[in-house]
């Protein structure tokens, strides 16, 4: 190796890519921002119930309200991010978590509430994994996959850390100083990460791309209004919507339609539990089944594995079918955080990939809201969780296998060369 005057014996270390301080950053800053804002409303509700003197059901309906209020906002925030990058975006949106947070600590009734978590919706659409995904979709061509699961395997981890920690803080302090406390740690780790750490990307050359992809190099910019006008983007749109709505279904009504089977109230929220510790393999296994069969053709299994899940699930009464369906669920929960944003990058392109993205996740996140009330609601109609459970099931299967047959690439209008 040739030496440079006055620097000679001395090897310049390989610098590291960016990108992967990028990565580093989000995964603290998603652990930290999902363990507050969204882990911890159901640790303190029923303190919240009993110091309000509210129903559940009321107070419920603020935490349903941010989640609207996330998907609404979803499309405008997408837009900001192709347009000024995440640095601005997510340090204000860490800036109004951390006072939102604080002004939660000091509710004093169902209505300010409301107003509070109506605010923290938005927080959540500036701070949580669109945002983070965005970020980390600018930054990388190759290793993409690697990236976004290095995230969400360390995010993954939010509610097992700061859950137990959060009902120690209500044990120890109550549940207005445990919240403060949560604000403060919000304030001081993402606040001056986001800030500090967060950079827009430069374009990657061509030389970057993926050499042995099996499929041609993903269009650099096709529009949010190019997106609208392909059957794909439809297609996602809509198996992504069922993905949330049977995820969330599950999670709020498996406890009580295990009950109804004779299963111990300990024994199914357990269960429900593993559902979530069974998200990591699947994400860890996402990526080399990505590599090996295509990703076209895992985005769309994904809502397959899913459904199977859930038909798995009327059986419990009569077969040993749970820890099948526990197994399944999780798994396919897991993947498809991943497959989404996967699935736009390669699709649509990275120039305008949080606004396409953000619109196929106003239809999820709409459908993660509606999910508690909307799924109680069909299921008193219909009479049984089994039921349900079918009707969910069948909703997947067939947005998986219409995913499986779209062309994910025929329809997409190509910009002309300059």
């Amino acid at each position: 190796m040739v030496s440079s005057p006055g620097t000679a014996g001395i090897e310049r270390a390989p610098r590291v890519h960016y990108g992967w301080v990028i990565v580093t950053a989000l995964a603290v800053t998603e652990l930290v921002s999902w363990g507050i804002i969204y882990y911890g409303f159901p640790v303190f509700l029923q303190a919240m119930e009993r110091d309000l003197r509210a129903s559940p059901v009321a107070v419920t309906g603020a935490f349903s309200l941010a989640l609207a209020v996330s998907a609404a906002a979803a499309i405008p925030v997408g837009r900001w991010l192709d347009h000024s990058g995440p640095r601005g975006l997510m340090t204000l949106g860490s800036c109004l978590a951390v006072a939102l947070t604080f002004a939660w600590s000091r509710t004093g009734s169902v209505p300010v509430l409301y107003l509070v978590w109506g605010g923290m919706g938005l927080a959540m659409a500036m701070t949580l994994y669109d945002p983070a995904f965005a970020a980390v979709v600018q930054w990388f061509t190759r290793h993409r996959d690697r990236a976004l699961l290095t995230v969400t395997l360390v995010a993954g981890l939010a509610s097992t850390i700061f859950m137990p920690f959060e009902a120690a803080l209500l044990v120890r302090f109550g549940w207005r100083t445990a919240v403060e406390i949560l604000a403060v740690i919000l304030a001081v780790i993402t606040i001056p990460i986001h800030a500090l750490a967060l950079r827009a990307a430069a374009p990657a050359p061509p030389q970057t791309i993926e050499p042995h992809a099996p499929a041609p190099a993903p269009v650099e910019g096709v529009t949010l209004r190019e997106a609208l006008r392909t059957s794909i983007f439809w297609a996602l749109s809509v198996a992504f919507a069922a993905s949330a709505f049977a995820s969330v279904t599950v999670t709020v009504h498996m406890i009580p339609f295990l009950a109804q089977h004779g299963f111990a109230a300990t024994y199914a929220a357990a269960a429900v539990g593993w559902i979530g510790a069974m998200q990591i393999p699947g994400r860890l296994v996402f990526v080399p089944i990505s590599a090996w069969v295509g990703r076209r053709a895992v985005t769309g299994s994904v809502f397959l594995v899913q459904a199977t899940g859930m038909a798995l699930l009327p059986f419990v009464g009569h077969l040993p079918t749970l820890i099948p369906a526990i197994l399944l669920l999780g798994a396919g929960n897991g993947m498809a955080t991943l497959a989404r944003p996967a699935a736009v990058a390669d699709v649509f392109g990275r120039r305008y990939y949080a606004s396409v993205n953000g619109a196929i996740g106003t239809s999820s996140n709409g459908a993660r809201a509606l999910a508690p009330v909307g799924a109680a609601l069909l299921g008193a109609w219909l009479g049984s969780y089994a039921t349900l459970f079918w009707i969910v099931a069948t909703a997947l299967a067939l947005a998986g296998v219409t995913v499986l047959v779209a062309e994910l690439r025929a329809r997409l209008p190509v910009p002309p060369a300059p």
